[in-house]
């Protein structure tokens, strides 16, 4: 006996919410893949920095009688040798200044543009048709990286991934904030904004042995054609089953004292000025500051953790519990974050998530530094804690930042928000390289992963 389908609605918010962040994971994971896939790509495409490196896997580095990164030249590379067998190569290390750029700026430039200007779109037309026609152009972004011959190739798909990304938040941010109540919101745009660390995530089992299994002879190529593939599927249930949502005013927007911190001394927003007050405001300017900084330390290890794992500890394979740690406690530290920034909001207001936001953070920056400090065991334990608190940032922003601006402007606010946090978080993450050969690799992290933690509080 078939159901009907009107004792099913209650289940569509669900739904929608599921979609859309899938699209948003996908993207990201798309995003994120090229930090795990860099050293086979960078061989693949020659880019990047070129050192010596250990080339067998069933030795460990205590064994050895020269370690490969001693090396500073191809001739002194190739003469170490243990028991007549060669033990290092001269190649390509997946790191530099190209892979920065890749990573970072060539991403971030297009990302955050494009995004204030579907901001605006949203806010104006169907945000349901735009978001289906951006999950397809990242797909197709993502799906043709698997075919590239060249280094410019890589950056040029890179760009138009970011095109077709930047509308995921914008659109679907104002579509859930349309669907779910206050009471709720926390916990939808946190599981929704989890959609980044998923990607992330799941880039360390797809990018590290998807590769070595090497497919059909595609090597690093196939982890790109099956999440293009992927994006397709999801694009088809975007545009086909979920529907445009009414619009909501929510949040201080529903009272009218609190709209008087928006209008002051009876100044009137009008349509073409209001979007600019609003966005003017010190607490929103000071939110987005302080975001930025702490989205410079997540970008920083997100596209540097692999690598630093590789460099300093090739002994020991850490794709799986990375993405345990990733994947696993990040989602149950996103979906603590949300409840428990909705259980303040009940009892204390909209601005008690700020202190859970702050508190949060506060308490993962000792575990930052840690990460990068311990040995494997060590660092994966304290990357886990870490993880559990920081990672309750994103949603609870967001949250915040669709419950102070007004309707007329929801979707701009945040793409602008977007467009300021990308531009300083993502692109501040090059520094990496220089500061890395002046003081180390390890250093530089302590700067720009551990320090832009303590610093955003």
């Amino acid at each position: 006996m078939l159901i009907p389908l009107d004792k099913l609605r209650f289940l569509y918010p669900a739904y929608v919410l599921a979609i859309v962040s899938l699209g948003y994971l996908l993207a990201e994971l798309g995003h994120f893949l090229i930090g795990v896939t860099s050293k086979a790509t960078a061989k693949d495409l020659h880019y990047g920095d070129i050192t010596c490196q250990l080339n067998l896997s069933d030795v460990l580095i205590a064994d050895l009688p020269q370690v490969c990164e001693n090396a500073t030249t191809e001739e002194t590379c190739m003469l170490m040798e243990m028991n007549g067998t060669r033990y290092c190569e001269w190649t390509y290390n997946g790191l530099g200044l190209d892979y920065q750029i890749l990573a970072g700026p060539s991403f971030i430039a297009v990302y955050t543009v494009v995004g204030v200007i579907l901001g605006i779109v949203a806010d104006r037309f169907n945000r349901v048709r735009v978001l289906a026609v951006c999950t397809l152009i990242f797909s197709i972004a993502i799906l043709l990286m698997g075919t590239v011959k060249e280094f410019w190739h890589l950056v040029l798909l890179r760009i138009v991934l970011a095109a077709g990304e930047a509308g995921c938040n914008p659109m679907s941010t104002g579509i859930l904030s349309d669907i779910f109540t206050e009471e709720k919101r926390g916990l939808v745009m946190s599981i929704f904004n989890w959609g980044i660390y998923g990607g992330y995530g799941i880039a360390f089992p797809v990018g590290r042995y998807v590769p070595l299994m090497n497919t059909w002879d595609l090597g690093w190529r196939l982890c790109y054609y099956g999440a293009g593939i992927v994006g397709f599927i999801i694009t088809l249930l975007t545009a086909f089953t979920l529907r445009e949502p009414e619009r909501q005013t929510i949040g201080e927007e529903n009272d009218t004292n609190a709209n008087a911190a928006v209008v002051r001394a009876g100044e009137e927003i009008t349509p073409k000025t209001g979007e600019w007050k609003v966005m003017l405001q010190p607490r929103i300017i000071m939110l987005c500051l302080a975001a930025s900084i702490r989205h410079t330390g997540g970008l920083c290890f997100a596209y540097n953790c692999d690598l630093y794992y590789q460099n300093y500890f090739p002994d020991y394979d850490l794709g799986w519990w990375l993405f345990a740690v990733t994947i696993v406690v990040g989602s149950i530290g996103v979906v603590f974050g949300g409840v428990v920034s909705d259980k303040f909001v009940a009892k204390m207001g909209v601005r008690s998530r700020v202190a859970v936001l702050a508190i949060s953070q506060l308490i993962a920056t000792p575990f930052a530094y840690g990460s990068v400090y311990f040995d494997p065991l060590w660092a994966l334990i304290t990357l886990a804690i870490s993880y559990f608190f920081a990672e309750m940032w994103f949603g609870i922003v967001f949250a915040i930042l669709v419950e102070i601006v007004p309707l007329s402007v929801r979707s701009t606010t945040v793409g602008v928000f977007l467009f300021v946090m990308n531009n300083i978080g993502g692109n501040l993450p090059i520094l990496v390289d220089p500061v890395s050969k002046a003081l180390g690799y390890r250093e530089s992290l302590y700067i720009f992963y551990g320090g832009t933690y303590l610093i955003s509080k």
